[in-house]
């Protein structure tokens, strides 16, 4: 890379190097795309109370005019992470678009609004049926239910044993969910009840080929990210329409999975933010 991009931190693979370079090279076909949970946003015990990291959306919006787009693709709502994330009306930002429940839902920052299909069936039943099945679990203490409109979150964050009542709730969630033709998505203590057909591979590889990118930087932390990961890979090993990639984990202990197959590891959304706001100048 040239002088004025030293200051970027440095992918430990060859790909990843690549996709930094075709970034780097091409901004303008670029799409910069990003979880929001753990990697715009700190973890925090009650999600509701989650709020984009201090600089994260000034650094978005020094970016984003440089680069094809920047994208979030969340397990949230879409208006609820266009909330928590303080995008709407940003200077800069004019053309954010926030992929919700794993892309099935969309804001577009240059309307406002989100275009959502309705919810699916399945999901009444679960609510129905949930409570009964958590009062009768020696792991209930503690637990949680998040109501997320095309989902339901059960959290065990809370709990005396959190990861023993994850690991004790998560035969009785699939079986619920395959019951009314749902899946559960698993993540760091919670358990994702939703709807089957979209994640956030998906998302991506739709989003990249909308636009026909030519270079793709995600970053993320969570299982709910492999899928992602797996979609930037298989964009930039293609036959045809090759584009090269940057991984990014946002925070290096607490999912493996994720971390071993990333090209850049970074330790939580501060240093997110970090690499954005050097991304920013370096464009």
């Amino acid at each position: 890379m040239g002088s004025n991009h030293e200051h970027l931190p440095e992918p430990t693979t060859a790909a990843g190097r690549d996709g930094l370079d075709a970034l780097l090279a091409g901004p303008g076909r670029a799409v910069v795309a990003l979880d929001f949970d753990g990697t715009l946003a700190d973890i925090v015990p009650d999600p509701e109370k989650a709020e984009a990291h201090p600089g994260a959306v000034e650094a978005l919006a020094a970016l984003a005019p440089k680069i094809a787009a920047v994208v979030v693709i969340t397990g949230r709502p879409a208006a609820v992470a266009v909330r928590h994330g303080g995008f709407a009306g940003v200077p800069g930002l004019d053309h954010l678009v926030v992929l919700g429940h794993y892309g099935v839902e969309r804001w577009d920052a240059a309307t406002g609004t989100v275009d959502a299909p309705a919810p699916p069936p399945g999901l009444a039943a679960v609510r129905r049926e949930l409570p009964g099945i958590l009062a009768g679990s020696a792991a209930w203490q503690g637990v949680w239910v998040e109501e997320k409109g095309r989902a339901v979150a059960v959290h065990t964050r809370r709990a005396a044993d959190p990861q023993g009542a994850f690991d004790s709730l998560r035969d009785p969630m699939a079986a619920l969910a395959a019951a009314h033709g749902l899946i559960v998505e698993p993540g760091r203590q919670v358990l994702e009840l939703r709807p089957p057909g979209m994640d956030k591979g998906v998302a991506l590889t739709a989003f990249v080929r909308e636009l026909g990118a030519g270079a793709v930087l995600y970053a993320g932390d969570d299982l709910g990210d492999l899928s992602a990961f797996a979609a930037v890979e298989e964009l930039r090993t293609a036959d045809e329409g090759r584009v090269p990639g940057v991984l990014v984990c946002s925070g290096s202990t607490e999912v493996p999975e994720l971390s071993g197959r990333a090209d850049l590891v970074l330790d939580g959304p501060a240093q997110v933010v970090g690499l954005l706001s050097d991304l920013a100048r370096s464009v």
